[in-house]
């Protein structure tokens, strides 16, 4: 590398923190690990990845996956990991979901997923919000 005049990028790893306290009680969890489905739209699960962009820092990619087939059927991209974006993620799963009451939503229980912004969202399409702290 040192002929070629190449150096490596040396990123620095995130360090999540967990300020939130204990989670809510009314967020049990029911998966217990069965990350196994039966039909799709019956368990999803979400999360925010954060990305590093040489260019740019650090950016968030909220994700929903269907555990019928792991296919990830709504996604959202942005540079703050918000409450909007982990809800617009998930309300892009919905779009092709004709009916999606009793779909269990399985999350860490951050504080995107426990926000007013996505409880509502969640009440809005009937979905059953589970989570693991």
């Amino acid at each position: 590398m040192a002929k070629l005049g190449l150096r490596s990028v040396v990123v620095r790893k995130y360090k999540y923190q967990n300020n939130q306290g204990k989670v809510p009680d009314d967020k049990e969890n029911i998966l217990n690990r069965d990350f196994n489905a039966t039909t799709i739209n019956q368990k999803w699960v979400t999360d925010i990845t954060y990305i590093h962009v040489q260019d740019g820092g650090w950016t968030y990619l909220a994700s929903v996956m269907d555990l019928y087939n792991r296919k990830i059927i709504g996604y959202s991209y942005g540079k703050n990991p918000t409450a909007e974006l982990a809800k617009k993620a998930v309300e892009n799963a919905c779009l092709n979901v004709e009916d999606t009451t009793d779909i269990i939503l399985h999350s860490d229980l951050g504080s995107q997923y426990t926000s007013t912004v996505f409880e509502d969202m969640i009440i809005e399409k009937s979905l059953k919000q589970k989570g693991s702290g």
